[in-house]
């Protein structure tokens, strides 16, 4: 939609167009759609953990020992020092 501007809209195309630039060069390191696929995998492995742990009377292992969010399929942001044409949106 093409707002025209005028003196009586002025205040209020301010506010509410879009800005063409990020505002902080912090960015995600991905190329995954989604983390589905990969939490899937990790928690079927812990259930078949605990599974075992528990047919052999042993403690279960922790929660933590499975599914490390930074080797996962999106795994999380990074700053850019030389981000340049990057933070074009």
């Amino acid at each position: 939609m093409a707002v025209i501007l005028t003196h009586e809209n002025r205040r209020y195309w301010k506010w509410n167009v879009s800005r063409s630039r990020r505002t902080s060069p912090i960015m995600p390191v991905t190329t995954a759609e989604s983390e589905k696929a990969y939490k899937a995998r990790a928690h079927r492995a812990e259930r078949a953990a605990v599974r075992v742990s528990l047919s052999r009377g042993v403690d279960p292992p922790s929660p933590r020992a499975f599914g490390d969010p930074w080797n996962g399929d999106k795994d999380g942001k990074r700053y850019r020092d030389n981000a340049g044409d990057l933070l074009r949106k």
